[in-house]
């Protein structure tokens, strides 16, 4: 029986995978980055399916005891579908397709991720990620040891407020309604116009709900699944490029493939939480090759031995700490510092 072209191409890679690294692990990726259409659709279109389901489960007039799950499924959705979203502005998936521009960009209006401001940011932050000059723009700001105990301490509580627990728990406030919208239409109107049509959209749904649903509908199938699908999208990006093993390089020795396998983490969940997360638990593979579709992350990390010897978190309590608690980057002892180191 002769092998069929996939066949062999995966045992070539099979092959050579061990001896990859550098450029040639990113060129070799490329076998990976071929979007299957079909997929595409079918994961995109069943996600909105569910959490419109999800979501009318939540605002009918069913008991508490029934409408409490939908809610809680609704965010979860809304995390999978925002997944989703990243790779279509990434145009790894639906590249140039009409119907998946409409979709895509109600939906980032919905969830006060604008297009424009959401594309911009997330790209700079892939050509920039660990590097301590430009890393900031697009992600949490990283501090040197020096470089955070000279500031005044108004300097020190704006730098350790952003990365506070409760301010990533609370991203529906500071990373999507302000950041990503109020702040950027704020800062340029004339480019990031969406950002408007994304806090006019987000009221005038909320209104609507509670003037014809009520205040629970509103809660149950709005703002709570917005706060918890936020929250867990905010502490996510968090802790995949900050965590106790993450490095950071100064400009001169930055590397593109360095920050994609030393500064991004491959999160360890079970098969439901890498669905409702959209495999971007596999963010070391994400970012070494951003063109990867999603759903062909675990597929590309079981060809390379390079991404199984990743630097690894989870979402277990003890990793989830010991993620918070990192506060600055020590160059002298390569490191990653908690405050109490950090103060000593």
């Amino acid at each position: 029986m002769v092998p069929s072209t996939l066949e062999t191409q995966k045992n070539t890679i099979a092959i050579t995978a061990i001896m990859l690294e550098g450029k040639q692990l990113i060129v070799a990726t490329k076998a990976f980055a071929e979007e299957d259409r079909t997929k595409s659709w079918l994961y995109t279109l069943s996600t909105f399916v569910l959490l419109v389901a999800a979501f009318i489960g939540a605002v009918s007039p069913w008991h508490i005891a029934l409408r409490m799950p939908c809610s809680l499924f609704t965010g979860l959705l809304l995390l999978r579908l925002f997944t989703i979203y990243h790779d279509y502005l990434h145009h790894t998936i639906l590249k140039d397709s009409l119907a998946a521009r409409i979709l895509f960009t109600f939906f980032g209006l919905y969830t006060l991720n604008p297009p424009s401001i959401w594309k911009r940011s997330h790209d700079h932050h892939h050509k920039h990620n660990s590097n301590l000059h430009t890393s900031s723009i697009g992600s949490f700001p990283i501090l040197t040891k020096e470089k955070f105990l000279s500031l005044p301490k108004k300097g020190q509580f704006q730098y350790l407020f952003v990365r506070h627990p409760l301010t990533i728990a609370a991203g529906y406030l500071f990373a999507f309604l302000w950041g990503m919208c109020v702040l950027s239409l704020t800062r340029n109107p004339s480019k990031h116009w969406d950002s408007g049509v994304a806090l006019v959209m987000h009221l005038a749904i909320g209104v609507t709900l509670v003037l014809t649903l009520g205040w629970t509908a509103f809660l149950l199938g709005f703002l709570l699944p917005a706060i918890f699908s936020s929250a867990m999208g905010s502490y996510l990006f968090y802790a995949q490029h900050n965590f106790p093993t993450a490095t950071f390089t100064d400009q001169q020795s930055w590397t593109y493939i360095g920050a994609a396998l030393q500064s991004s983490s491959y999160m360890k969940m079970g098969p439901i939480m890498h669905w409702f997360t959209g495999n971007i638990g596999y963010h070391h593979v994400h970012h070494t090759n951003a063109r990867i579709p999603f759903y062909r992350l675990p597929e590309a990390y079981a060809a390379f031995p390079a991404f199984q010897n990743a630097k690894t978190t989870s979402l277990h309590p003890r990793d989830i700490l010991a993620c918070l608690q990192m506060k600055a980057w020590d160059p002298k002892s390569h490191k990653m510092l908690t405050m109490k180191e950090l103060r000593a």
